[in-house]
């Protein structure tokens, strides 16, 4: 029976940190306004919003780099790149096939997943599909985001622009037929396209318009568009929610229990999100990973940078059971569980 197995992880982020004092000298807020609704601390930003080369792409190429490294593999090892982000470098083509020139791998195929704040999940879901149907053996699953260079940094924009940095994390997801070796155990994948536009950005696109208008009304085109909107209330409530549904379904499949679990890792969305959840199943601190308090939301991004830093941190180790969960835009929500 082929298993899949997480054979090398890595993460990136610039080396830029935006403190929350950083962010009230540009809109009208402060430490303990964003930390009190959040638990985000600083972020990471790239040097300049309007840098051509520091891009997501690149942040997923560099998360690759050590991934493939820690895996004992080389560029022309991968079989298939999947790549996560709601940032892409383009409009079109996407990233994958930019990281696949950028790591020199052979004419590989690359696949890219647009559900940003599950991307990872959902990416992850179809790397083992791929690997359990012995169609690829080496699958690079990459979640970047450039949030920075698209964030309203005035009053109008607060709500959302103090919650988002910039990161990448990456893994290269392999088939074994080690009987000793883990496996991913159970995967979902859940959507609900009604609410499609409590957490969104409108333009550009074939619904609000994109270059013609630009070019023929440009004065007609609102911040409300160009930005990201979120009902911050009406998503908090959907998520803690969902949160749970995904979680107990996995466990369920896999005919695991809560108290089987060595360590969760959520979508690091809000801090306070993830402590509704923990206290719903009675998870104490040490089985749950947080580290939103120096990223932000990385929304593709933010759960492979986690499990990068858990595994480095020692908190996630060869044979734990380990659930990762999500739950964002779209709406769209999903876990997968495995044994690492």
């Amino acid at each position: 029976m082929i298993k899949s197995i997480i054979k090398g992880i890595g993460h990136y982020v610039p080396e830029k940190v935006v403190t929350n004092d950083d962010l009230s000298k540009l809109m009208t807020t402060n430490d303990e306004w964003i930390t009190e609704r959040t638990g985000i601390k600083e972020r990471h930003h790239r040097k300049n919003r309007n840098d051509a080369d520091e891009t997501s792409a690149y942040l997923g190429f560099r998360a690759a780099e050590i991934a493939i490294k820690n895996a004992g593999l080389t560029a022309k090892d991968i079989d298939y790149i999947i790549f996560a982000t709601l940032s892409p470098d383009y409009y079109f083509p996407g990233c994958g096939v930019l990281v696949q020139e950028m790591l020199g791998c052979d004419t590989i195929g690359a696949l890219d997943v647009r559900n940003q704040c599950s991307g990872f999940v959902y990416a992850m879901s179809v790397a083992n599909a791929f690997i359990k149907s012995k169609t690829y053996k080496n699958i690079l699953v990459i979640g970047a985001e450039i949030h920075s260079f698209g964030l309203d940094f005035s009053d109008a924009g607060r709500g959302v622009s103090v919650i988002f940095g910039d990161g990448a994390g990456a893994i290269v997801l392999s088939g074994t037929e080690d009987e000793n070796a883990g496996d991913i155990l159970a995967v979902n994948m859940h959507s609900e396209g009604k609410y499609a536009d409590e957490l969104c950005t409108k333009f550009p696109g074939s619904k609000y318009g994109w270059s013609d208008r630009m070019r023929l009304e440009p004065e007609n085109v609102t911040d409300h568009e160009v930005y990201p909107i979120m009902n911050g209330n009406f998503v908090f409530k959907h998520a803690v929610t969902r949160f749970p549904e995904t979680m107990e379904e996995a466990l369920k499949s896999a005919g695991k229990t809560v108290e089987d679990l060595d360590l969760f890792i959520p979508h690091q969305a809000n801090l306070r999100i993830t402590q509704f959840v923990q206290q719903c199943f009675g998870l104490p601190d040490e089985k749950v990973f947080n580290n939103i308090q120096k990223y932000g939301n990385t929304t593709a991004a933010s759960i492979p940078i986690a499990l990068s830093e858990a595994i480095e941190q020692g908190k996630a180790k060869r044979g734990d059971l380990v659930l990762l969960s999500a739950f964002g835009s779209g709406f769209t929500w999903g876990s997968v569980l495995f044994e690492y």
